[in-house]
């Protein structure tokens, strides 16, 4: 459980993973830093938070599988484990905080 709130104690992460759910389990991929970003911070900016910080502990959880060379992002093995959650923050969207997501 505490890999699960570490992974979604940051924004850009969990843009990130919620991205995923929409995408099938091996096959499609998501872009870092496309699909984190929120306009808040420059891009370049959140890349290297990104590549430096945020992917390297989601991949070490096992919960997303990184391509550092084509910058492409898939479900790693533990992936179902914190789909529960980002469902339910997901689905309800409109009803968090707009940081949240």
């Amino acid at each position: 459980m505490d890999d699960i709130f570490d992974a979604l104690a940051n924004v850009h992460r969990r843009r990130l993973l919620v991205a995923l759910l929409g995408h099938n389990p091996q096959q499609d991929t998501v872009r870092t830093p496309e699909d984190a970003h929120g306009g808040e911070k420059a891009v370049e900016t959140l890349q290297k938070e990104l590549y430096h910080t945020h992917l390297p502990k989601l991949e070490q959880a096992g919960f997303i599988s990184w391509d550092q060379e084509t910058r492409e992002v898939r479900k790693g093995p533990r992936f179902d484990e914190i789909r529960p959650l980002l469902e339910l923050m997901r689905d309800h969207a409109d009803e968090l905080p707009n940081d949240w997501l």
